[in-house]
């Protein structure tokens, strides 16, 4: 099996994170096309998204430090051009992304699985990628490569934020926070399971969308800073029973205000997304005395959690939520897009 499979290219289109911190240091490099080992596969990729990781990675604010001239992202679809002759998980034409940790297949997080894409690997921004047949799933049947391309962090997380813990019954309610594409998935996966939801969000027009998404109710924070009070108050005094917590020190208070007495807070984020002062959590005694809530922390979730994902969103037909798409040649608009803007859904670099 040689680099020729690959359509009679021998050569492929990749960016490198060669200078930190800015976004000229994401350079294009036109690179040999590598060739499978007897247990690899040979992904023509389509499609990619990214993430607040990406932005935390090439500001060097990651907790992961990332390999120098590393390709950036971790989520990215495509397709299987190319196989070793001992792959026995996916055969060419099938549509495939990698796994966010490409070496954590099940069970608990290990320190030897600590790998990912576009970190201490390289990742998905490249016309094609060699990953062994371990390190990828396939993807649902009716999505596009644009939406299958969102699945690996936003959409593993959000499954396991609504799936991950005590199990959740038709009828109680689930409390996103924002417009952020975990938060949103969640509200998908939480509508998919009969639960209620609510969302906080600012402006008439995001929350238009997330009733049309789904949302039962939606909160605006900048008019109601004290949501937490509003959340109880929708829920007749019982509060939220599970909350994605999606913004760590800026609502944590908030959140533990809203849950239910036994409730569930799904911690995602522990420091300023933004990079600003609030570096560490801070719950009031009043708060925290008030609640026998449990907070839970994830860190997106394993190969089983993916696939079971997988499964779900093809009995439902759910369809992830894209913001814009860009072109490969438009990666440094699509990440100062990104960057600059407040996206509702993903940002996706289409790769032609």
């Amino acid at each position: 099996m040689n680099a020729q499979t690959a359509r009679g290219r021998t050569t492929t289109r990749s960016y490198r994170l060669e200078k930190p911190g800015r976004l000229d240091g994401i350079v294009p490099r036109e690179e040999p096309i590598p060739t499978p080992t007897p247990t690899d596969i040979l992904v023509r990729v389509h499609a990619v998204s990214l993430n607040r990781r990406d932005a935390l990675i090439l500001h060097e604010r990651y907790p992961l430090p990332s390999v120098p001239g590393v390709v950036p992202l971790s989520d990215g679809a495509g397709e299987v051009v190319a196989v070793g002759e001992e792959v026995t998980r996916f055969k060419v034409g099938d549509r495939i992304v990698g796994g966010y940790w490409p070496r954590w297949h099940d069970g608990r997080l290990r320190p030897e699985f600590l790998d990912q894409f576009g970190c201490t690997l390289d990742g998905m921004l490249t016309e094609y990628v060699l990953l062994d047949q371990q390190w990828a799933v396939h993807v649902p049947d009716h999505l596009s490569w644009e939406e299958a391309a969102t699945l690996p962090c936003a959409g593993v997380t959000a499954w396991n934020s609504i799936v991950g813990g005590e199990p959740l019954r038709p009828g109680q309610t689930v409390l996103t926070l924002g417009t952020g594409s975990v938060s949103l998935f969640a509200l998908q996966f939480a509508k998919m399971l009969g639960c209620r939801v609510i969302s906080t969000t600012s402006g008439e027009t995001k929350a238009g969308k997330l009733k049309e998404l789904g949302a039962d109710h939606v909160i605006d924070y900048v008019d109601t800073p004290e949501w937490g009070q509003a959340v109880r108050e929708l829920t007749e005094g019982r509060g939220a029973d599970l909350i994605v917590e999606t913004s760590g020190p800026a609502t944590i208070e908030q959140s533990v205000r809203a849950a239910a007495l036994y409730g569930q807070i799904v911690l995602l984020a522990v420091s300023d997304p933004a990079g600003g002062p609030r570096s560490h959590i801070e719950i009031s005694g009043e708060a925290y005395g008030s609640t026998l809530a449990t907070i839970r922390r994830i860190f997106v979730g394993n190969r089983a959690d993916h696939e079971a994902m997988n499964q779900a969103i093809s009995a439902h037909r759910l369809r992830p939520v894209i913001d814009r798409v860009f072109g490969f040649a438009a990666t440094h608009e699509a990440f100062s897009y990104y960057l600059d803007s407040r996206p509702f859904g993903k940002v996706i670099i289409r790769i032609d």
